[in-house]
């Protein structure tokens, strides 16, 4: 069961992207030209997608891949393209509308079900994979932790996420970032620390059958982001 916590911080994130931040974040997810802090934000979020691409498997065919948190769609349609079959769910209709509207032809075995709703909704099943990327780093680290125990419980391989390093250089570009017009907002993110993190991961029954495997942080300008890779052991 989510916590209160997370309850509101979702619905805050629903009203940011479906009211707040509909225009620019259209165009931040596009091709379309952005401002200068924007465009270090697209080329971050492009480097951190291409990470944790990285971390699955390059044919995909058979695979069921959970998208939490997918955005418009762009790393769903590369793990299509692979042949999984990707359930993609993002809190946001006007997200999920324009995932919808730019989804491109895929062939081979790969498709694509997106959907609006919440990532830990346990009705979307069992996954072989679970890529959650920039979806988790507006919550508090005990929240992540227990989201990403909710994952695992219907996680056979791995959960891939992204959680926003605590740094000195992060606190100092938020504080810059409120001279910025609104359009060049982000919703607020919440800082973790790697060793809290893993503390409370470690706390979670539901992750004792998996490893941090790996981790890698980005680092463009105003985007500042760290992937994780919890992997299932063999033994399972």
């Amino acid at each position: 069961m989510a916590s209160a916590s997370y309850d509101a911080r979702r619905g805050e994130l629903t009203t940011y992207f479906d009211r707040t931040a509909v225009e620019a974040w259209s165009r931040l997810t596009s091709d379309a030209p952005v401002s200068k802090v924007r465009a270090t934000v697209r080329a971050g979020r492009d480097a951190m997608r291409g990470t944790l691409l990285s971390w699955l498997p390059e044919d995909m065919t058979g695979l069921r891949l959970l998208d939490a948190g997918c955005g418009t769609g762009a790393l769903s349609v590369e793990a299509a393209k692979r042949g999984a079959e990707v359930v993609a769910i993002d809190v946001s209709p006007t997200l999920i509308g324009l995932a919808r509207e730019r989804l491109p032809a895929i062939t081979g075995a790969g498709r694509i079900d997106f959907r609006v709703g919440d990532m830990l909704d346990e009705g979307l099943g069992r996954f072989d994979h679970v890529v959650a990327m920039d979806s988790l780093i507006h919550y508090r680290a005990a929240d992540i932790a227990r989201a990403l125990a909710r994952l695992a419980e219907r996680t056979d391989g791995s959960v891939l996420f992204t959680v926003a390093p605590r740094t000195a250089l992060l606190t100092v570009m938020h504080a810059a970032g409120k001279l910025f017009p609104r359009g060049d907002r982000s919703p607020a993110i919440v800082p973790v620390t790697e060793r809290g993190l893993k503390r409370r991961i470690a706390a979670e029954r539901a992750l004792d059958g998996f490893t941090w495997a790996q981790s890698h942080r980005v680092n463009s300008g105003f985007y500042l982001s760290n992937a994780v890779a919890l992997t299932r052991s063999a033994s399972r």
